[in-house]
């Protein structure tokens, strides 16, 4: 399948837009200072691990997602570059 340039450039700015996010709710996440993501002790709470896990994984999919877009902009831009008439 051949995505369009907008396409990839959508997909690119996904997986940008989720380190941004996904890396400042982590970084948040470990500050917490609500009392929700560790207990008295210090030690991590089911909330803070539920999270963790969520941001990992939406961390996982936003990277895949911008490389999907990153290397079909590459192929588009190779097809560019590519003479007329070439195969």
């Amino acid at each position: 399948m051949k995505l369009g340039r907008g396409t990839s450039w959508f997909l690119l700015a996904f997986g940008v837009w989720s380190w941004f996010i996904w890396i400042s709710f982590v970084r948040n996440l470990i500050r917490d200072a609500s009392g929700l993501a560790f207990d008295d002790a210090g030690d991590p709470t089911g909330y803070f691990w539920v999270h963790l896990v969520l941001a990992v994984v939406s961390f996982s999919l936003g990277t895949l997602i911008g490389l999907i877009g990153f290397r079909s902009l590459r192929v588009l831009q190779r097809e560019n570059d590519r003479p007329r008439g070439a195969s």
